[in-house]
């Protein structure tokens, strides 16, 4: 491992690496993209644009375009040189699968799930056509061939091709209009799967720019849905897999490799045809599609593939990185110059931790080990380092508990078995079969000498501890005894001991939950209220309160004394999978399938906090017997530790925060600021109102007020200085004095340039028409000095775009638009002079240094090519002499 991009809590659900290798944009589930810098590990932009996650990410094959879709049906063209979007592309009616751009043509292709692939003119940010060739949802989509095939995915086992013909315009204008393009009639018409039928969408010839015709398919082995589809950098190979284990990888051949195969093709027919004295077998002679397009093997991978990459390398392997369902990444390498292709496994990497997820975590009475569970393992970790310090092989495992004196652990599994095992060898010392179906959950005894399982097959069941001889050895080992059953009408949850070891609290599977005596079994109590079964639940310290969380989303608190329920707290938006009272006092901690884990007080019946770093359901936690450290285990295959800290916790704050959370969040639900004049149609402006647009723009509109302020103080100070007839001191703003005593008009420049690229269209969008002049004039202003004139002129267009009704039916800014129209056109062509003649200097030297690296060059291989002859006639004279 050498670099960790960490992102903010939302979970990543798309990369994708800049061409130049030094960037790589990840897409997050809350719709926002970032771009970091690969040297620095820093976040360098962020793009918000979508409502839902991002699903799919592509560069231009310059870098310096991103094209992103989402779950929210959109596709966004972002510029990453000016970190600011372009436009928004909408017209698909479910999820965006994959999105393409063209290097020869400034076009863009996109899938989704609405089983439609649509092709977009980015110039005039138009769909011109839509291929509909598909029975159900596309998941995948490739470029062949220097982007004159295409290949597209589907939910089924065909890979359907498609040509493409880019129709040029001919420029003779004494032509009829319907003949200026060249290529088919068919040009802008969908096809169909079958490719016969044809139903025309394009009226006018001009919209006609690519013609698409279906020319096969490639079947897959797979019979499900395509996950991935892709190629290498060189579009050599392609490849795909389903959701299976099984990657597909198939061979392209060139134009070259076609050519000559199709040579080789004539001669055979030539040879046949005067075989059998006919004549011009070329007509005949063509490839078909599995002979362009070959299957060269099948890679088995040792879990479902979730994701691939490929490499060309310069030995003319082709190496397979893929990554796996189970949390594991291969590396797979193909020799191609074999008889047989063979993909071999190379390397693997396979961190610590489990394959599947963890359904058990457990603390050491010490605080230092963690156990954790899963259907394949048991792993021992060490909290501080963090390292997995012990792993042993098990079952389904469902609960588990550390022995006291933390030699040996205990593991429930599904299957209703009891596993105990010896940590210091890692061992399987015993396995009993404790009851016939799942044991869903084990409580230590308080008196340490004994523990309880309840199960699937509706017992309780108490077990002692005892030593027993082993035959192997001469050493008594443990073992574990049954020595009580209590039976009972429904299947058994969970089972908790009160801490004086005198009560037995046991959730039952008809939404209820029995206390019984432990010495006697005798029923005592009985807590009913749980809509849906309790899956969890515990005791406090001192045997008064009882907390339980169940199925319905609610945490019940009772009192154990009488069985009374002090509080019903709606606690998570799903299911409350764990429950536990930290040690000492009433405050507990639950865990939901909501992915958060929260902290409430049993006494004040308050929420305290919510742990935020999952990504899925949380299915279990643990608190160390000290209270200082909890253990989450997620379906996001993670483990996360978290610490107590010293530092006071301010409920009142704590709220403050939460709402302020939440009121972002209802900001960038809310519907978007309409754009005057701006269609609804299948094109928008690329970002979305958030609360960082809104700050900008109050920032913006606090700057323009202190302007106002201070040119009416200085028109004031000017009038008193002119009656006394002598210079007053002028008070400065403490504002401007931070900023080093600069002009109200340049501290407005200043915040201007602070408010970040990606958010200046929608931090203009929302700032009131109120505002506008008065930036207008300085705008004139700044451009005339000739400071930062493309942010200028940038914010100027979109506040012409945006206010054009207001701004010219407005009198009193006809002279400042005539001005800054004189200034603006000045200062562009300025600015423009500049960067050419850069450019041009800049080609110079380009020129120069490629005209002595070719001198050294040519000077070395001479250099060389002497020394080979100077060795070449020193061996002849050796030969010479020998004879």
């Amino acid at each position: 491992q050498v670099l960790i991009l960490k992102g903010l809590k939302h979970q990543v659900s798309c990369l994708c690496p800049s061409p130049d290798g030094l960037h790589l944009a990840v897409g997050y589930e809350d719709g926002a993209i970032r771009v970091f810098n690969l040297l620095s590990g820093e976040s360098t932009i962020t793009f918000n644009g979508h409502r839902a996650a991002v699903t799919a990410l592509q560069y231009d094959h310059l870098g310096g375009r991103l094209v992103s879709g989402s779950k929210d049906t959109e596709v966004i063209v972002w510029d990453v040189i000016n970190e600011s979007g372009l436009y928004r592309l909408k017209g698909h009616k479910d999820v965006i699968t994959q999105v393409l751009l063209l290097k020869e043509k400034n076009l863009l292709v996109t899938c989704a799930k609405d089983t439609l692939v649509k092709w977009w003119d980015l110039d005039t940010q138009h769909c011109f056509k839509t291929l509909v060739g598909h029975r159900a949802e596309v998941w995948g989509m490739a470029l062949l061939s220097k982007e004159k095939r295409l290949i597209t995915g589907s939910a089924d086992s065909e890979l359907r091709v498609w040509d493409l013909t880019y129709i040029q315009e001919v420029k003779d204008p004494d032509e009829p209009e319907s003949k200026k393009i060249k290529g088919s009639s068919s040009a802008g018409v969908e096809e169909n799967t079958e490719g016969d039928e044809t139903l025309e969408l394009d009226e006018h010839p001009e919209e006609r720019i690519v013609k698409c015709s279906k020319v096969g398919s490639i079947m897959r082995e797979g019979r499900d849905r395509v996950v991935t589809l892709g190629t290498d950098r060189m579009g050599k190979f392609l490849a795909c897999h389903g959701t299976d284990a099984v990657l597909e990888v198939f061979s392209v051949l060139s134009e070259e490799e076609i050519q000559k195969k199709l040579e080789k093709k004539m001669k055979k027919a030539r040879k046949k045809a005067k075989q059998n004295s006919e004549e011009e077998p070329e007509r005949s002679v063509e490839l078909s599609l599995p002979e362009e397009i070959q299957r060269v093997t099948n890679v088995k991978a040792s879990s479902k593939i979730k994701s691939f990459d490929l490499i060309l390398s310069t030995k003319g392997e082709l190496k397979m990185v893929l990554l796996l369902q189970n949390n594991v990444i291969e590396l797979y390498n193909l020799d191609l110059s074999a008889q047989v292709p063979q993909a071999v496994r190379v390397s693997r990497i396979t961190i610590g931790g489990h394959r599947s997820d963890v359904r058990t975590l457990a603390f050491s009475s010490d605080n230092i080990a963690i156990l954790s569970a899963a259907a394949e393992s048991v792993k021992i970790w060490n909290r501080s380092t963090l390292q997995c310090i012990r792993t042993m092989e098990c079952e389904y495992a469902l609960c588990s508990l550390f022995v006291p004196g933390d030699r040996q652990v205990i593991i429930g599994t599904k299957t209703g078995k009891l596993q105990l095992y010896d940590l210091a060898s890692g061992s399987l010392i015993e396995t009993l079969d404790a009851h016939d179906g799942a044991v869903w959950s084990i409580a230590l005894s308080p008196g340490q000498h004994g523990f309880v399982t309840g199960g699937a097959d509706k017992c309780v069941k108490f077990w002692e501890f005892e030593l027993v001889k082993d035959e192997s050895s001469v050493q008594k080992r443990l073992s574990m005894k049954q020595v009580r059953v209590l039976q009972l009408d429904e299947d058994v949850l969970c089972v908790r001991y009160s801490p004086n070891q005198k009560l037995l609290a046991v959730s039952l599977l008809d939404c209820t939950v029995k206390v019984f005596y432990v010495d006697t079994l005798k029923f005592f109590l009985s807590l009913y209220g749980h809509k849906l079964p309790v899956l969890c639940m515990d005791i406090c310290y001192d045997g008064t309160l009882i907390a339980t969380g169940s199925a319905d989303r609610n945490v019940k608190i009772w009192g154990l004394d009488f069985g009374d329920c002090h509080r019903s707290l709606f606690a998570h938006d799903d299911s409350v999978m764990y429950l536990q009272f930290v040690p000492k006092s009433h405050l507990f901690f639950t865990a939901g399938k909501d992915s958060k884990i929260k902290q409430w007080d049993a006494d004040k019946f308050e929420h305290i906090q919510t742990l935020e770093g999952h990504h899925q359901e949380v299915w279990c936690l643990a608190l160390s017997p000290n209270g200082d450290y909890v253990v989450s285990a997620s379906h996001d295959k993670s483990l996360r530790l978290w610490e107590r800290t010293r530092e006071p916790l301010i409920l009142e704050e704590e709220r403050e925060m939460q709402q302020e959370a939440e009121y972002e969040e209802s900001v960038a639900k809310e519907e978007q600021p309409v754009v005057a004049g701006e269609k609804q149609g299948e094109t928008g402006l690329a970002g979305k109102k958030t609360i960082e647009t809104i700050k900008a723009a109050e920032r913006i509109m606090e700057a323009i007020e202190l302007y106002r302020e201070e040119m009416a103080k200085l028109k004031e100070h000017n009038a008193i200085c002119k009656a006394a007839g002598k210079e007053v001191p002028f008070p400065v703003n403490p504002i401007l004095r931070a900023y080093g005593n600069i002009t109200p008009s340049a501290y407005v420049l200043e915040v201007f340039k602070k408010v970040k690229s990606s958010e200046l269209e929608e931090s203009l969008l929302v700032l009131p028409f109120s505002y506008v002049p008065d930036l207008l004039r300085l705008f004139n202003e700044y451009i005339q000095l000739g400071s930062d004139v493309e942010l200028l002129c940038r914010a100027l267009l979109f506040l012409l775009k945006i206010h054009f009704g207001q701004i010219t039916g407005n009198q009193m800014l006809v002279t400042v638009i005539e001005n800054l129209k004189k200034t603006t056109i000045s200062r562009v062509s300025e600015a423009r002079d500049v960067l050419g003649f850069n450019m041009a200097g800049l080609q110079f030297l380009k020129r120069e240094i490629e005209a002595k690296d070719e001198v050294t060059f040519f000077a070395d291989a001479t250099e060389r090519f002497e020394e080979k002859k100077r060795k070449r006639k020193k061996k002849e004279k050796m030969v010479l002499a020998m004879l």
